[in-house]
């Protein structure tokens, strides 16, 4: 049996394997950590955190789809103090790696004040600044689809911190690259890509869309070849590392992402249908490595260009 090597190295911070839960499907981390040890995993990135406690939107909020699933939380998370006070540190009794902090915002101001507080925790290794929640008004996607305004966002948080800033895009826009390249040139140091395209499902009997917000954000393995297109585009478009998502579900759709550019994975929808997934598909891993002959994940990152 071969040995291989499934080490990446993101923003200067080398990870054990490329495989990382993605924000809004891992919690905290802790609540995993009662299933499995979660220090298996690459890195996660834990659940969107603001300024301010926030409940989310009015239920119902999830709605089952062919192939995957909608969903509308609206970045519920008991906001950024208390992330530091309380998540934080229960994080830390189970997990000794340094952990992804995913922060959203409704204005420039918010982000700046949840980036240079998260800034200063030692366990928190890159900073995924969220500008592609489609589902909360007046902030998130609003941000994501005009690259003017991503770049002041991106500039701004630049400021405040010397970790690594990884933004994260929404594929709601016409031109993916034109975003990729603003936030590069704002001073992003990766870009994290795709976020959930905007749908929405109609309850035939009461004759009303069935999300209490009308549209929600389509996620699970029907929109992988739309990742993996815009993956491919953007890898192509900048010259910074990129992680991708989207609907990811086994090892072969990792190595895939990679072949497509991709220096990380991150696994979203999966994990609320299998809370094992992300654990599993490292466990693949090496296998389907030799099955195809790789002996470094290094080596195929942007293969297929």
């Amino acid at each position: 049996m071969v040995k291989v090597d499934t080490k990446v190295t993101l923003c200067g911070i080398e990870l054990d394997n490329p495989v990382i839960p993605a924000s809004g499907t891992f919690g905290y981390g802790y609540e995993f950590a009662e299933l499995y040890d979660i220090n298996c995993l690459g890195t996660f990135s834990f659940k969107g955190t603001t300024g301010e406690a926030r409940f989310g939107n009015e239920t119902p909020r999830i709605a089952e789809c062919p192939s995957g699933m909608l969903n509308a939380v609206g970045l519920q998370n008991p906001g950024v103090d208390a992330v530091i006070s309380e998540e934080l540190p229960k994080l830390a009794k189970v997990f000794n790696k340094p952990v992804m902090a995913n922060v959203s915002g409704f204005s420039i101001d918010e982000y700046v004040t949840v980036t240079s507080k998260l800034e200063k925790e030692p366990q928190v290794g890159w900073l995924e600044i969220n500008i592609s929640c489609p589902n909360v008004h007046g902030g998130g996607m609003s941000f994501g689809t005009d690259p003017v305004m991503a770049g002041e966002v991106v500039s701004a948080v630049r400021k405040v911190t010397d970790k690594p800033l990884i933004v994260k895009l929404t594929p709601n826009v016409t031109n993916i690259a034109e975003m990729a390249r603003a936030c590069e040139a704002a001073g992003a140091d990766g870009i994290s890509l795709i976020n959930t395209l905007l749908a929405m499902r109609i309850d035939l009997r009461s004759r009303r869309p069935l999300l209490r917000n009308t549209t929600g954000g389509y996620s699970g393995p029907a929109v992988f070849p739309v990742a993996l297109r815009m993956v491919y585009q953007v890898s192509d478009a900048v010259s910074i590392p990129v992680i991708g998502m989207g609907g990811v579900s086994s090892a072969e759709d990792v190595i895939e992402m990679m072949m497509a550019g991709a220096t990380a994975v991150e696994v979203g929808a999966a994990n609320l249908v299998d809370p094992f997934a992300s654990r599993n598909i490292i466990a693949d891993l090496p296998g389907t490595m030799e099955k195809y002959g790789i002996r470094s994940l290094r080596e195929i990152i942007g293969a297929a260009h």
